[in-house]
């Protein structure tokens, strides 16, 4: 508790060892590897729920974002809500301040933020807190039909597809999540297993509460499929979900479908989105070069390119981990910028807002 580890003797005055000396070797063997694994559940808890003294935050007109930290590859987050709310954050223009801290707020759930000392939580209460307090809305643009289609389409995403991805990553490619989990310290190695199997363990569970979770594999997958078919078709060849616009329902539906994009390699998901549901890979592109200039991935495919974007993409920063964030300005309805910010370059021209339509596509794959 607290970074220290208590050793408690197994009889009294001799000590663990003197304890062990009139035992069989196996279970010596048996007692030690029960106070490694202890030990090792030990370090996890205080490294996972942050058990340390809390420090007072200065969230004086600042937001502060709590989530999840940022693991091996390169994508900003294996939870499809931290990226949700980092990407809605960036898309409203709103600066704010990460804390990797692993602290869950008041209600248990991850992420969740404080602002004037204020604690909110739940990706959707967040929103609806800062476009009252601050006065961002990207949805101003929207019609009452279409709030209403933006409201159902996040609600297919958050508490159904949600899960299908989930069960991929944290059951049947566990073992590719666990490569990516960020956990650093003595038994590192051991701690990833513990935690990827826990999380494992919690996520069957919580499926099969759902109710999703009684169906087979082979079941959940098909009802994935049907949700990556119809974000598709809604998708079409508009540049967003709604339109030509940038909307919330963006940084939703761009939360879940890069983790298929970018934390599932080989699976049935990546498989779909990188080949017969190809506009949503090249929506997830577009938003990531608009969005997240910093966020290079090694696999990058430069089908879903544009000609001014392929060479300058190439040049990149990596992610921070305690980093303040902040655009200096914004980017006009054809994705030209006002002035220069960390989405240009020196001349002022967008390097991360890729246009490829479904035609080049088409000419591509007639070329190969």
């Amino acid at each position: 508790y607290g970074g220290e580890i208590v050793a408690f003797p197994l009889s009294g005055g001799g000590g663990t060892m003197a304890a062990l000396g009139s035992d069989s070797w196996w279970k010596k063997t048996l007692y030690l590897t029960g106070g490694a694994l202890l030990a090792a559940a030990a370090y996890l808890l205080h490294e996972l729920l942050a058990i340390r003294k809390e420090e007072e935050l200065d969230s004086k007109d600042a937001i502060i974002l709590h989530q999840f930290s940022r693991p091996r590859n390169g994508v900003p987050s294996l939870s499809p809500f931290c990226l949700k709310m980092e990407t809605y954050l960036r898309m409203a223009d709103l600066p704010y301040q990460n804390y990797f801290d692993g602290k869950l707020s008041p209600q248990g759930k991850m992420p969740w933020i404080e602002y004037n000392h204020k604690k909110v939580s739940g990706t959707e209460f967040i929103i609806d807190f800062l476009e009252e307090k601050l006065g961002v809305n990207l949805n101003k643009h929207l019609g009452p039909h279409e709030r209403a289609v933006s409201r159902a389409v996040t609600k297919m995403v958050e508490e159904h597809l949600y899960w299908t991805l989930a069960y991929c990553q944290w059951v049947e490619n566990l073992h590719e999540t666990q490569k990516m989990v960020s956990l650093f310290g003595p038994f590192s190695d051991l701690l990833k297993w513990i935690f990827c199997h826990l999380t494992k363990g919690i996520v069957k569970r919580e499926m099969y509460g759902h109710g999703i979770g009684r169906f087979s594999e082979e079941e959940m997958y098909t009802l994935m499929e049907k949700d990556m078919r119809t974000l598709a078709g809604l998708l079409g060849d508009k540049k967003y979900i709604m339109g030509s616009t940038v909307s919330t329902v963006d940084a939703t539906v761009f939360g879940h479908l890069a983790q298929a994009m970018w934390t599932l390699p080989g699976t049935r998901p990546e498989r779909l989105i990188k080949g017969e549901l190809i506009n949503l890979a090249m929506y997830c592109e577009r938003i990531r070069r608009k969005f997240w200039p910093e966020w290079h991935h090694d696999d990058d495919n430069t089908l879903y390119e544009s000609e001014e974007s392929s060479e300058a993409s190439k040049t990149y920063s990596p992610l921070q981990d305690f980093s303040f964030y902040s655009r200096t300005e914004t980017f006009d309805e054809e994705g030209n910028s006002i002035s220069q910010t960390p989405d240009t370059d020196y001349t002022g021209h967008s390097l991360f807002d890729s246009d490829v339509d479904m035609d080049e596509y088409r000419d591509h794959e007639q070329c190969k």
